[in-house]
Formats: C-alpha cells, sequence, structure tokens
C-alpha cells in the first residue's frame, strides 16, 4: 500500500536519533493541529494501522472533580482516530470525522491514552475508494488500567475538489 502525505513526512523523522523522535513528531503534529498542543497530547505510535496518543492529568485539562475533562477524553479520541484515518486516507480526499458517541462509564484515574485501530480491509479501502466512511476502533485507558469511556467514531473522505453544496 502507497503512503500518503501525513506517512511520508512521519516517516522523514525516522533519520532523527531515536531520543529526539518522540519530541519532534510531538512539535510537528502540535503545530500542525493546535488544538492538540494546546492540550499537549503525546503522539506515542503513528504507524499505518495504529495509532496511540496519550494525555496527562494536568490542571489545564481538568475537571472539577480533578479528572481530565470529558472534553479533553473527546479529543484524544478523535486525535487517535484521526491519525490513523490521516495516515490511510489517499491525498486527494479529505478525512472527516462525521460522527462521535462517547459513553462515560467510570470516573477515570490519572492521565489516559487511546489507541485507534484500522483493519487491513478499512486501509485497502481507503486506498481503493475516492468516498467512503469506517467505523474506527477506539480504546481509552486510565493509569489504572481501566477504560472509563466507550467511544465510536465514524470517518468519512471525501475528494478535496469535491463541489460546495447548494444553497437553498
Amino acid at each position: 500500500m502507497s503512503a500518503n502525505r501525513l506517512a511520508r513526512t512521519l516517516s522523514k523523522l525516522d533519520a532523527l536519533p531515536a531520543a529526539l523522535r518522540p519530541l519532534a513528531r510531538n512539535a510537528v503534529l502540535r503545530r500542525a493541529v493546535p488544538f492538540t498542543g494546546t492540550a499537549k497530547l503525546d503522539f506515542l505510535r503513528l504507524e499505518p494501522a495504529v495509532a496511540e496518543i496519550a494525555i496527562a492529568n494536568r490542571r489545564p485539562v481538568q475537571n472539577h472533580i480533578g479528572g481530565v475533562h470529558a472534553a479533553a477524553m473527546g479529543l484524544l479520541a478523535e486525535t487517535a482516530t484521526g491519525m490513523v484515518v490521516g495516515m490511510n486516507v489517499r491525498d486527494d480526499c479529505l478525512p472527516l470525522c462525521k460522527s462521535m458517541h462517547l459513553a462515560f462509564r467510570k470516573r477515570a484515574t490519572g492521565g489516559l491514552s487511546a489507541r485507534a485501530v484500522l483493519t487491513e480491509q478499512q486501509r485497502q479501502l481507503m486506498q481503493a475508494e475516492p468516498k467512503g466512511e469506517v467505523s474506527v476502533q477506539v480504546t481509552v485507558t486510565d493509569e489504572a488500567g481501566l477504560n472509563p469511556v466507550e467511544c465510536e467514531f465514524v470517518w468519512a473522505w471525501v475528494p478535496k475538489n469535491a463541489p460546495a453544496p447548494a444553497k437553498n
């Protein structure tokens, strides 16, 4: 499967010494998507089929009870799913989050990590079709090893040069 622009850009970081790669990856991605920098998301693993991202339980992202805020949990899961989709969608297409559903099951302990995965069939579909959608599996885990939130994300991709919708 051919690598797209995002995957090619990230692969250039492989030329850096191993100790510098995580810092460089975070700097590049936080600049490209500023809100991820505001929340200081940590891009742990970015591969064509898997994205793992973490968020520390720091004051700027906390809720009123001292845990990671629900909106920050949503950002974490959305970013993980968006990155794995973004690494697979064709260069002539735009990825778009079509829907997200978060069901909060228990109080989170400490920082969180999200792991999003695409199947081989989903990856092939993104390369073959100029338009489509996939449900992306994502698991959010807290420092206690529990899953405080269940997430479901549907991502679509559309041609970059699609005509604008008609105004009524």
